[in-house]
């Protein structure tokens, strides 16, 4: 094959679905949410266009990795200019950007505590790594995790993932017990905080030798479905974690870098100093990095051994991350997701007085969801309406996802810099999926 031959790129609609089925694993071919499925070829801040030029909103974020914006000025030359210096460098030897970026990180997590960094990856091999530190920092083995919740897809990050379509028909990682998640809206003991906090102790009593290692929260569910912790969970949890020896392990993957609208991290608005904040997704931007960040004297009890991870502290990645932090507080997207997501959240909620298949709606900042089900009284999952309203909204522009252990709720994570004009547009879309949905006989 010639060079012009290896580097031509057909961008046929069929020839992209034909080659990706006769040469992707069955592992990377199934997580295919469209029925058609979706081709992109570019993406510029919160749009992207598909192969046929159709553009549309990006509600995901391409999976909440694009934390900024698509092909973002900054990220461009800051990755740019790194790839032309030195594209790669391993951890063998030294290069200042990762270095400047694990200061940059440290310096976000909360004062009084020594934190360092360690680059991996992805957030998955962070969740891994997060483990491996608490069972060794603490000599115990009994780690509690959340139903309901996603830490990843490896061996060891899906034995603390609670979402059954994520767990594979194996023998999953020992000493791992899942407490109910205080959802607000579905959740096992319905509203509150303390019925949840009374089965954690119930949980630690019963299920646990008694000598914790860890507990791992996200502050929002993601792929649960948007679902908050309530005011005083984690503080509590940490407290009781705590007590039985435990480290408190919170994952930033998906509710991190501002998404919230409140903060960088969404665990300072819980009371908490967590031990070790795994975090990756749009720390790049869309280029493959994630970290632990952890308490110093904790990552110490793994300084006999050596943990390596090929293109952690990458520099063209790390460059990229750097670029993250500083366009997040130079260009307030902060204040931007609390601001703009709340005029999106009021017209979820709009929707939700015309169309009696929402359920619930619920969210805060740039993470928000609908949750579809048949009856508001008995909550019944609408996994089938829900299938269709999605479909429907890629058709009237605008990408989002479909999430929840029933695939009954609608999921948003826009990028930070979606704007109040894209508002009105994105509830256009919706609006006229509902209609479409009523229309071809569901929801009545």
């Amino acid at each position: 094959m010639d060079g012009a031959a290896a580097g031509a790129i057909d961008w046929s609609t069929e020839a992209i679905i034909a080659k990706r089925e006769r040469y992707y694993a069955a592992t990377q071919r199934s997580f295919v949410p469209y029925a058609k499925p979706l081709i992109l070829k570019r993406g510029k801040m919160q749009y992207v266009w598909d192969e046929q030029g159709n553009r549309l909103i990006d509600l995901l974020g391409m999976n909440l990795c694009i934390s900024i914006g698509h092909a973002h000025p900054a990220v461009v030359e800051a990755v740019t200019e790194q790839v032309a210096q030195l594209t790669h460098c391993t951890t063998m030897f030294y290069h200042p950007v990762p270095a400047h970026l694990a200061e940059e990180l440290a310096a976000t997590m909360p004062k009084g505590e020594d934190w360092v960094v360690h680059f991996t990856n992805s957030g998955t091999e962070a969740i891994d790594l997060a483990l491996m530190l608490a069972r060794s920092s603490t000599g115990n083995q009994d780690v509690i995790a959340l139903r309901n919740s996603y830490h990843g897809a490896t061996y060891g990050a899906q034995a603390v993932t609670g979402v059954k379509n994520f767990r594979h028909n194996i023998a999953q990682l020992p000493n791992i017990s899942f407490a109910a998640e205080p959802n607000q809206y579905r959740g096992a003991f319905g509203a509150g905080t303390d019925p949840y906090l009374d089965d954690l102790d119930r949980l630690i009593a019963h299920t646990t030798s008694g000598d914790l290692a860890a507990m791992i929260i996200e502050p929002v569910q993601g792929y649960g479905g948007i679902i908050e912790m309530p005011e005083g969970y984690m503080a509590g949890a940490a407290k009781r974690v705590r007590e039985a020896g435990g480290l408190m392990i919170v994952d930033e993957v998906q509710s991190g870098f501002g998404k919230t609208g409140r903060g960088l991290w969404c665990f300072d608005h819980h009371g908490v100093v967590p031990d070790i904040v795994v975090m990756a997704k749009g720390l790049g931007n869309g280029i493959p990095i994630g970290a632990v960040v952890v308490r110093k004297h904790i990552a110490e009890a793994m300084a006999g051994k050596f943990l390596f991870h090929t293109y952690g502290a990458n520099p063209v990645a790390c460059a990229a991350g750097r670029a993250v932090l500083n366009v997040i507080q130079q260009d307030g997207l902060i204040e931007n997701a609390r601001e703009v997501g709340a005029a999106l959240h009021a017209g979820l909620q709009d929707l939700m007085a015309r169309y009696e298949i929402i359920g619930d709606v619920r969210g805060t900042g740039f993470m928000q969801a609908i949750e579809l089900v048949r009856d508001r009284e008995t909550k019944e999952p609408a996994p089938e309406e829900t299938a269709f309203v999605f479909e429907r909204t890629r058709e009237h522009g605008i990408v989002l996802s479909k999430s929840g252990n029933f695939k009954n709720v609608l999921r948003m994570v826009p990028p930070l810099c979606l704007s109040m004009d894209d508002v009105g547009p994105v509830m256009e879309a919706y609006d006229r999926s509902f209609k479409d949905l009523y229309a071809a006989g569901f929801g009545r």
